[in-house]
Formats: C-alpha cells, sequence, structure tokens
C-alpha cells in the first residue's frame, strides 16, 4: 500500500510518499512545494494542484492523508486560504479516484510521539528518527507530510514497529519555474 501525506500551505506545501509492505515501511519521496510568493493565489494554487497531480501519477498512492483544518479564532483568514488548497487537493482525489483520509494534528502527533501537544521541532525528531533521515534536511512541511502518512499507517494498519529506511531517498524543494 503506498500512502502520500500531505502537508497543506500557500506558501509551503510538505509531502511524503511512504510504501507499507510486508509490515515494513519505506520511505519513496518527500519534499515541499514552494510556489512564487508574487504570483496571484490562482497561479499558485495552480501550482499546488500540477506538481502534486504529477507525484501521484508517478508513485500512484492507495490514499492521500490530508491534515484536517483547524481554525483558530485569531486568524479566520489562515484558515479560508489553507480551505483552498485543500480543496484543489480534494479535487485532485476524486479527479484520480484516490482514497482520502484527513486527521488532527493532535490525534496524528499523539500516534508517533504519545504527545498530541508535541511541537513541529519534536514530530520532525520522531520522523526522522523512525525513517532514518538526517532531521536538519528535512523541512517541517515534509516531515509534518510524513507524519501524516506514517500516523495513518499507525491509525489504521499496524503499529510503527519495522521501519524500513531506503537509501538515496529523493528529497527534493519544488519550486515553481520562473516565466
Amino acid at each position: 500500500m503506498k500512502i502520500i501525506g500531505i502537508d497543506p500551505g500557500l506558501k509551503a506545501t510538505g509531502y511524503g510518499v511512504v510504501e507499507y509492505q510486508h509490515s515494513r515501511v519505506s520511505l519513496l519521496e518527500t519534499g515541499t512545494i514552494e510556489p512564487k510568493q508574487k504570483d496571484f493565489i490562482q497561479n499558485r494554487i495552480r501550482t499546488i494542484h500540477s506538481l502534486l497531480g504529477e507525484l501521484i501519477e508517478q508513485y500512484k498512492p492507495d490514499v492521500l492523508v490530508l491534515e484536517k483544518l483547524y481554525a483558530h479564532y485569531n486568524h479566520p483568514t489562515t484558515a479560508s486560504i489553507l480551505g483552498h488548497v485543500r480543496g484543489v487537493i480534494c479535487l485532485l482525489c476524486a479527479q484520480k479516484d484516490l482514497g482520502l483520509a484527513e486527521h488532527s494534528v493532535k490525534r496524528i502527533r499523539k500516534a508517533l510521539s504519545g504527545n498530541g501537544n508535541a511541537s513541529k521541532m519534536q514530530v520532525r525528531r520522531v520522523v526522522a528518527q523512525a525513517l532514518g533521515l538526517d532531521e536538519t534536511k528535512l523541512t517541517l512541511d515534509a516531515s509534518d507530510a510524513l507524519a501524516l502518512a506514517l500516523g495513518y499507517i499507525h491509525l489504521h494498519c499496524r503499529s510503527l514497529g519495522h521501519l524500513t529506511p531506503r537509501p538515496g531517498v529523493p528529497r527534493r524543494n519544488i519550486r515553481a519555474p520562473q516565466l
């Protein structure tokens, strides 16, 4: 089973693709999509849609795990903007006939670290250790996306007892092409 975790964002969208097979988890790819900040919102969303679509075509995951929307009352605009990106990701799932699972940040953090209030840095450390990665080379967005994928396995498939690091795993930051 292949799982892609997505940490949505208009400035940076983290992704992580893992494969769960024979009670083992292997990392296939992780990275961050960073649209050009000076672009109009519709162009940034198109960039995210296009690049995530390419990843889905390449890896053909069975399920996409998306962070549930959390709106803090002090920042309602953030939730609205994040809703645009989430909508495009949900559309991709429909277009690619891909299963969609949504989990809260707290549930994923508790599943992986035992603490639903763990910091982003603590989650990155847990994810990096579990997959044999150098945490300094893992963006917070990418580690959050990987946490979603690993948390999905932990919650729905089994506990994460056997993780297999894969040498030479592609990690990249995708920046929008210059026009």
